[in-house]
């Protein structure tokens, strides 16, 4: 099974540090080594960016050079999907990489997904159409194809997030569908089996992560107005509270916090 790594910030943050623990699950301390990629929106100074940056790689994400070259490049940005692949439906290649990328609406959308989905082939209508042969991007297109369907241009958050309630089961009743999906606004996580979330925002205090000898002072990186959720499958620090998902549950992160 892949994993899933997503941020979603109140203001221009950095994923270097939790990023440099989740590429390590890509073939160095977990089995994830069939490919891995990234998307984010690049922020226009304090504003959230309308432009995407999209790399993916068919190489483990622990000795990639693309990856070796994020771990240290200054991201900045509100919204980030990540994922690191263990090949199970579609072959080792570039074009099965997640995060799959779409326009909708004249925004972009990432998407990325977990899991293993068995005997869906549900009809596709309209300009929404897998470039590769993974049930994950068939996913993707699908539930681009229904919000197109449901909305005539770009609803509320709210909005997105109810219709998403509407259309995650219909998908995840053929098995596993735990997902990522941004359109630069927000990130939404569906959880199917296994998905956590910690929220950090000020005071920020020192963090462990799990894959690596490393502590950080968030303190020292974060001010009073910074605010970020992180979600990922699995808990990347020893020493924060990483709240788990309930299988079925869909959550809706806007700058920085939970959306409720």
């Amino acid at each position: 099974m892949c994993q899933l790594l997503g941020m979603n910030s109140r203001l221009p943050a950095s994923l270097t540090l939790s990023f440099t623990g989740f590429s390590q699950r890509g073939g160095c301390t977990d089995h994830h080594s069939d490919g891995w990629g990234i998307a984010f929106f690049e922020s226009e100074g304090q504003n959230p960016g309308r432009a995407a940056r999209h790399f993916v790689d068919k190489e483990s994400a622990a000795t990639s050079p693309i990856a070796q070259m994020l771990r240290s490049y200054p991201i900045k940005s509100h919204n980030v999907v990540a994922h690191v692949r263990k090949a199970t439906v579609g072959g080792v290649t570039l074009e099965n990489c997640h995060p799959f990328v779409r326009e909708l609406w004249g925004r972009y959308w990432f998407f990325a997904h977990n899991g293993d989905l068995k005997d869906f082939n549900p009809p596709l209508h309209g300009n929404f159409k897998p470039v590769g042969n993974t049930d994950s991007e068939l996913a993707f297109c699908w539930l681009m194809q229904e919000l197109n369907k449901s909305h005539a241009s770009v609803p509320t958050v709210e909005e997105l997030s109810h219709t998403l309630r509407d259309l995650a089961p219909r998908i995840a009743k053929h098995g596993t569908f735990n997902f990522l999906l941004s359109n630069g606004q927000a990130l939404w996580a569906h959880a199917s089996t296994k998905l956590h979330y910690v929220l950090r925002q000020y005071p920020f205090s020192e963090v462990k992560l799990k894959d690596e000898d490393v502590s950080v002072d968030l303190s020292e990186l974060n001010g009073p107005d910074d605010r970020l959720a992180i979600v990922v499958t699995e808990p990347l620090t020893t020493n924060e509270h990483w709240v788990a998902m309930q299988p079925g549950e869909l959550r809706a992160f806007c700058d920085g916090a939970l959306l409720v």
